[in-house]
C-alpha cells in the first residue's frame, strides 16, 4: 500500500512574498545566511514584517555544522517565536529545519509555524522531509529524514533568484535535474511521484540554459524556481540514490558543491543504474527503460533502450559543457593524491547514506569506487 499527501502549501509566482502580510502581529525568527543581510535581500522579508517583531539568525554556512544547530536551537528557545522563516539556498533551509526540530523537541515550542522560501533554484528543500547537516570533524555530511522537517508554507518568488550567478545556476539547476531523475528510476518510485519527476525534467531542459545565459529572463527563472519545488515534491515521495548517496560524502571529505558533485556524477550513475547487458529487450533493466522514456520526453529518443540512454547522458553531458561545467574533480582544483586518499572512506560512507537504499541496482564498495575512478 502506498499514499500520496502535499503536507506543505505552495505559493508561487511573482510578488509570491506578499504572502507574509498575513503573519500580522505573529514573532518572527528568520535563519539566514550573511549575505542575505549585507546584499539588503533580506529587506524583502522584513518590510513584510513590520506589524510583528523579528529576529535574524544569519550565522548559516555552507555545509551546516551541528555546532551551528545548536546555537541556533538555544537562540529560538530563547525568543520562543510563533514563526521561523527560512531564507536563503539549502544550507539555510536544511539549518533552519534543524534547528526547528530539536526547538521543538528540547524546548517544546510545538506551535511554530515553518516557512521555507529559497533564494536557488535547486534543492526543492522547501518541501520535503530532508535535511543534511555536516559533522566536521568526522567530514561526513548526515541527511535527516523526518516529516517533521516538511515545511509548512514554501514561498517561491522568482524575482529572489534573478541575481543569481550563472554558475550557481548551473550547479543548482543540475541538483534539480538529478533530484527528478533519482526519483524516477528509484524502487519506491510511483505513478505520483513520476509525474512530478517527468514535469520537473521537462522544466529544466526547457528553461535551466536559458536562465544560466540571461539573467533579465524572468520566466526562466521562475520556471526553474518551480522545477526545483516539483523535483522536490517528486523526490519527497520516491527518495534518491546512488548519485547523492556517493555526492554527500564527496561534499563532506573534498568540499567540492553539492549541485556540481551530482552533475559530474550523474552520467556515471545513468549508465550504472542502465546496466544494459545486451541487445534485446530481455537484457533491459527497468530502470533503462525509464531512463530511455526519459529520452523520448525531451526529443531524444533512439531506436533502441540502448541508444536512446545513451542519448540522454548525451544530452546532459552537451547541457553541461554549454555551462562550462566540470566533467572531473581535477577541474574543482582537487589533486589526485587528494582523491586517492579519501576514495575508499568516501566509497564506504556511500554505502552507509540512507539514499542508496531506494536505488535501482545494488552497489558495492568496488563498484562505487569505479565511479569515483571514472570522474577523478
Amino acid at each position: 500500500m502506498n499514499t500520496f499527501e502535499l503536507k506543505t502549501k505552495v505559493i508561487f509566482g511573482q510578488e509570491a512574498l506578499q504572502y507574509l502580510q498575513s503573519l500580522g502581529q505573529k514573532k518572527i525568527f528568520i535563519v539566514t545566511d550573511p549575505f542575505m543581510v549585507k546584499s539588503g535581500m533580506i529587506d524583502s522579508i522584513t518590510k513584510y514584517l513590520a506589524e510583528g517583531s523579528f529576529k535574524v539568525f544569519s550565522d548559516i554556512v555552507p555545509d551546516p555544522p551541528m555546532e551551528l544547530v545548536v546555537k541556533g536551537v538555544g537562540e529560538v528557545t530563547a525568543f520562543k517565536p510563533d514563526a521561523v522563516v527560512a531564507l536563503g539556498g539549502g544550507s539555510s533551509i536544511d539549518a533552519a529545519k534543524a534547528i526547528m526540530h530539536f526547538s521543538r523537541e528540547i524546548g517544546k515550542l510545538e506551535k511554530m509555524q515553518f516557512i521555507a522560501i529559497p533564494t536557488t533554484s535547486g534543492t526543492g528543500s522547501e518541501v520535503t522531509s530532508f535535511a543534511v547537516i555536516t559533522d566536521t570533524e568526522k567530514g561526513v555530511k548526515y541527511p535527516l529524514v523526518s516529516d517533521a522537517l516538511i515545511p509548512d508554507i514554501a514561498i517561491l518568488e522568482p524575482i529572489l533568484v534573478k541575481s543569481v550567478p550563472p554558475a550557481i545556476v548551473a550547479d543548482t539547476g543540475m541538483d534539480v535535474l538529478t533530484h527528478a531523475l533519482e526519483a524516477y528510476v528509484s524502487t519506491k518510485a510511483t505513478d505520483f511521484s513520476d509525474a512530478f519527476a517527468e514535469k520537473a525534467i521537462s522544466l529544466v531542459f526547457q528553461y535551466l540554459l536559458r536562465s544560466y545565459e540571461n539573467s533579465e529572463d524572468i520566466e526562466a527563472k521562475e520556471r526553474m524556481h518551480n522545477a526545483s519545488c516539483i523535483a522536490g515534491i517528486s523526490f519527497n515521495l520516491a527518495s534518491l540514490g546512488l548519485n547523492h548517496a556517493i555526492a554527500h560524502n564527496i561534499g563532506g571529505k573534498l568540499h567540492v558543491p553539492h549541485g556540481r558533485t551530482n552533475a559530474i556524477l550523474l552520467p556515471h550513475v545513468i549508465e550504472y543504474n542502465s546496466n544494459i547487458t545486451g541487445f534485446t529487450p530481455k537484457d533491459y533493466s527497468e530502470a533503462a527503460i525509464k531512463y530511455a522514456k526519459i529520452a523520448k520526453l525531451i526529443g531524444v529518443s533512439g531506436s533502441t533502450v540502448r541508444l536512446s540512454v545513451k542519448n540522454l547522458i548525451s544530452e546532459i553531458t552537451k547541457m553541461m559543457q554549454r555551462m562550462k561545467m566540470p566533467t572531473k574533480l581535477q577541474e574543482c582544483d582537487i589533486s589526485t593524491e587528494v582523491i586517492l586518499k579519501e576514495k575508499k572512506a568516501i566509497a564506504e560512507g556511500a554505502l552507509k547514506d540512507a539514499c542508496i537504499i531506494t536505488n535501482p541496482r545494488v552497489a558495492s564498495i568496488s563498484d562505487i569506487s569505479e565511479i569515483i575512478h571514472k570522474i577523478s
